[in-house]
This record gives C-alpha cells, sequence and structure tokens, in this order.
C-alpha cells in the first residue's frame, strides 16, 4: 500500500486542491522570524501568538509524538476582480474570504474526514488543525511543497497564487516529505506597494498593528486616526495585497460552494449595515466568520467607511450612531460625522455630553442654558 499516494487521491476527492507532507520540524531560523516579530510587538493585541510561541516553533512541543504533517489547502480565488468593490463610496468591502461560510468550519470537516480515512488505512495517531492552534501553517506548507511565504508573508502557490486556506493533519506516521517549495517572488514588491496602509515595510515582514485586516477584526479600540483614511471602505478585512500578485493569473476560481461569495455580500450597503441591530447581524452574518467580531466592532468599521464616503446622505446614519452607548463606536462615528460635514460635527454632542441648545440647567433670566444664553 502506498499510504502517501492514497492519502493525496483521498484528499482532492474531499476537495483539497494542493497536498504535501513534509517532517514535523521547523529550522531554528522559523522561531527566530517569530521572536522578532513579537519582540517588536507587530502582533499588537494578538496575545495568543506570544502566549505559545514555544509550541508555534517547534511541533513536538505542541505533540511529542507527531512525525509527520500533511499540509492542505483549499482554494477560495474569486470569480473576477477582488479588489472590484474597493473604493465604491456607498457600499462595503468584506474579504473575500469572508463572503460565505466560516472557511474554519469547512476545512475542519474536511480534514476529520480525511484523518478517519488515514486512521482505517494505517496504524497511527491523528490530530488535525486549522489555524486556531499554535501551528505555523505557512512555513509548513512551505516545507511540504504547497507554495512559499511570498513579501506579504502570506502563502504564494503557483497554481492557487494567494488565495489558499491552509490545514495540517499531525501523525505519528513516517511519510516520505515532498521537497519544499522555493521563493519565486524574485524584484516583485507589488504587494508591498499595494498596502494601503504602509504594513509591510520592507519585504517579507509585516507590521500587523498598521495591517487593515488586523484594524477591522483583531483590534478592539478605537483605529489610529491617520490610518482611518487609508481604509477606505474595508469593512472587514483587506485583499489588496494578495490581489495585486502576479502569480493569481494562474488560479482558477474555487471550487468548494461554501467558500463562494454569497451575493448580498459582495457590496453591501453601508447604509443598511448601519442599521442592523444585534439581532439582525447575527442573522446577516450566521455561518460567517464576520460574526465573531460582533456587532459593535462591526459597526464600528462601517461608520469609519461612511466617513471615507465623502457621501453627505449618509450622515443620518453615522449621526444616529454617534448616539450609541458604546464609547468606541460613537467615537467613530461622530468622527465620520465631523468628515462629511465639519459645520454639522460642531452642533454634535461631545460624547457622553448634550447637544448645544439641550437642556442642562435652569437659567434664572432665560429658563434652559442655551447657547444663547
Amino acid at each position: 500500500m502506498n499510504t502517501a499516494a492514497e492519502i493525496r487521491t483521498r484528499a482532492e476527492a474531499l476537495g483539497f486542491d494542493a497536498v504535501g507532507f513534509a517532517r514535523a520540524e521547523l529550522g531554528p531560523e522559523t522561531g527566530a522570524r517569530l521572536q522578532e516579530f513579537l519582540d517588536a510587538g507587530h502582533h499588537g493585541e494578538m496575545g495568543w501568538l506570544e502566549a505559545r510561541a514555544d509550541q508555534r516553533a517547534d511541533p513536538h512541543k505542541l505533540w511529542p509524538e507527531v512525525r509527520s504533517v500533511i499540509a492542505l489547502g483549499m482554494s477560495y480565488a474569486p470569480e473576477g476582480d477582488a479588489l472590484a468593490t474597493v473604493g465604491l463610496p456607498d457600499r462595503g468591502n468584506i474579504s473575500v474570504y469572508a463572503r460565505n461560510r466560516d472557511y474554519h468550519d469547512v476545512i475542519k470537516g474536511r480534514l476529520k474526514h480525511l484523518a478517519q480515512f488515514i486512521v482505517s488505512r494505517a496504524q497511527t495517531e491523528v490530530k488535525v488543525f486549522v489555524d486556531t492552534a499554535p501551528v505555523m501553517e505557512k512555513p509548513l506548507a512551505q516545507s511540504a511543497g504547497l507554495g512559499w511565504q511570498g513579501k506579504h508573508t502570506n502563502l504564494v502557490s503557483r497554481t492557487h497564487g494567494s488565495w489558499l486556506f491552509l490545514g495540517e493533519i499531525f501523525t505519528t506516521l513516517e511519510l516520505p516529505p515532498d521537497p519544499p517549495h522555493a521563493d519565486r517572488c524574485g524584484s516583485c514588491t507589488r504587494c508591498m506597494a499595494a498596502c494601503p496602509t504602509a504594513a509591510i515595510p520592507t519585504p517579507y515582514r509585516l507590521e500587523a498593528t498598521r495591517c487593515i485586516s488586523y484594524l477591522t477584526i483583531e483590534h478592539a479600540g478605537p483605529i489610529p486616526e491617520e490610518l482611518r483614511a487609508p481604509m477606505g471602505n474595508r469593512i472587514y478585512g483587506c485583499d489588496d495585497c494578495l490581489a495585486v500578485c502576479p502569480w493569481n493569473r494562474f488560479a482558477q476560481a474555487g471550487r468548494e460552494a461554501k467558500l463562494a461569495a454569497r451575493a448580498d455580500l459582495e457590496a453591501p450597503a453601508l447604509a443598511a449595515l448601519s442599521r442592523l441591530d444585534d439581532a439582525g447581524f447575527r442573522a446577516l452574518f450566521a455561518g460567517s466568520p464576520v460574526k465573531r467580531i460582533g456587532r459593535n466592532r462591526f459597526l464600528r468599521n462601517v461608520a469609519i467607511a461612511i466617513g471615507n464616503s465623502t457621501d453627505p446622505t449618509l450622515l443620518p446614519e453615522v449621526r444616529r450612531l454617534a448616539d450609541e452607548p458604546d464609547p468606541v463606536l460613537a467615537e467613530a462615528a461622530h468622527w465620520a460625522v465631523q468628515r462629511l460635514s465639519p459645520v454639522d460635527a460642531a452642533l454634535e454632542r461631545p460624547i457622553g455630553g448634550p447637544k448645544i441648545g439641550e437642556e442642562t440647567s435652569p437659567c434664572p433670566h432665560c429658563g434652559p442654558v442655551s447657547a444663547t444664553c
């Protein structure tokens, strides 16, 4: 029995577009790069990256018995231009990967099926991982020959471009490793030039705290003001550095229907999104990765997109959001009001205070204190 060949065939039948095998080891340079990233504070609020850094750098510290890693990729390449909706003034742009089902759920289910198949064919133990465990997926995928880490730090495939979701099966089997993939970025720096917030200052180095994906998804507080205008209408994630990669010209649209974009999430109207209450938010994004950031953080992003829209007809939407009890959301909406109508913003209540002209305390001369008192 050729176990590796059977695994590859079964994985492809389950919908995986890329399969490779690697030894369960990473070179010391991988851990060193991770530590440099952490020491520089580029991980921001993602404390989970630091908490188990030793396990990330060495698969054997995560599971001492592991011998081989089966690296798997599933394409989510879009049908058309991933950036087609960027810049539409009254619309929000949601990252391609989040326009339908949560890929964690889709891929983990397929990994479990593959793991069961492997156990049924060989005397082995297995563990499956999709992004949420302390596993350095991209270096392992490169070791297994799936692609290489590009200058934007994401995996690039000669066949699938920058559009691969990754998952891994750790196993006690000794599987013949595939040759690692060579770096084929060459002198190209399109991904670096495309980043709206200059989050890739040098090749292969990402400052996550400047990355729009980090800011709109992982970051819970107010978004730094100097980074708000470059966000444009990006309300969940960002695809710019991925979409401009020249290797994408070889990518065919992803074949997994559960990952294909829903029509209502390709270019949703900012006005409609701004009116979502918690129940409406949960209903719209049921089963989507967007749901995990919660309604208030999502509407913070929507408010900033409205502020960048230059569309004064959206003023009523952010005026209403400026009255929200969540201080981060209210502050973002107040900023948007100021962007769309500086004169109007001067008449807005300071966050937590009354509008000019509203009653505060009685005046012995003219009754309620007002702007003319």
